[in-house]
């Protein structure tokens, strides 16, 4: 191969690799509406429907199999809207195994909002991901649709997802512990890459579960979502909204203090945002 055709090659790398970069940033057309759990205030449940201008047009998905009884879970949530005036929605249930209908997948994928309701986030993966319905979600949030979530609902968004299980103290409700591989994390839906969220957080008292995730996953930014609080993800910014806080945990520019038994770091950094506040995402 000859020196020019080398060069040629480079360029055509360098090109191809910025088209994609270009072509990931600026991928997502959609938003996503990330809330802890608790109840939704109705400022909260107004932003929604502006912000997926079902008024105007299209239509809501919910999807309740996050929930052990997710008949109710699909009542309540689609509730919130149709007391708003918003009468153009349907709810999709199935369980793990059964054959995904195609309509199901085409609904999806042309809906204005998809409301993923609280409830086991495992369950919910154990049951969506991998699934036509996965790939229809993605879909719908590339091509403009606002994804929203609550409780299980929220922790499903990101990539790495925490289940809520610990592995080494099962029985801990409190996360009592700074210990290491502890807290179980596994796959999300990756509506969003770069950061992982935890909910109902200052309500619960999560910190501890946080940092823990945050020292074993550092190159991803930790978000903890209180309840009646969400964080609205538009692009590559994200802002606080509702009446309560969230905590970012990150520790992208921190250092491990080395021990076989317990979690340490110098460096990491915490954040707690109130509503109105807004920050770029990694």
């Amino acid at each position: 191969m000859t020196g020019k055709n080398i060069l040629l090659y480079l360029l055509l790398g360098i090109v191809s690799l910025s088209f994609l970069k270009c072509t990931q940033q600026s991928a997502s057309k959609g938003k996503l509406y990330i809330i802890g759990g608790g109840k939704r205030p109705d400022a909260m449940v107004q932003q929604i429907i502006n912000l997926s201008k079902l008024k105007e047009k299209g239509y809501l998905v919910v999807l309740p199999m996050a929930s052990e009884e997710p008949d109710s879970a699909a009542y309540y949530a689609t509730k919130q809207f149709t007391e708003r005036g918003i009468n153009n929605a349907l709810s999709i249930i199935f369980q793990k195994g059964d054959t995904i209908k195609q309509w199901w997948v085409d609904t999806l994928k042309k809906a204005s909002l998809i409301y993923i309701s609280g409830g086991d986030q495992k369950k919910f993966m154990d049951i969506v991901g991998g699934t036509p319905i996965h790939e229809a979600l993605i879909y719908a949030y590339h091509n403009g649709a606002v994804i929203a979530g609550t409780s299980a609902g929220a922790a499903v968004m990101s990539k790495l997802m925490i289940t809520g299980r610990q592995l080494k103290f099962p029985d801990d409700e409190r996360y009592g512990h700074l210990v290491p591989n502890n807290i179980e994390v596994t796959d999300g839906l990756g509506l969003v890459k770069n950061i992982i969220v935890d909910q109902h957080f200052v309500k619960r008292e999560r910190l501890n579960r946080l940092i823990a995730v945050s020292i074993e996953n550092p190159d991803y930014l930790c978000a903890g979502i209180d309840e009646s609080t969400a964080l609205l993800i538009s692009g590559d910014s994200a802002t606080v909204c509702g009446i309560g806080q969230v905590v970012l945990v990150d520790a992208s520019k921190s250092k491990p203090i080395p021990s076989d038994s317990l979690l340490g770091v110098k460096g990491l950094k915490i954040d707690v945002l109130l509503p109105g506040e807004r920050f770029k995402l990694p």
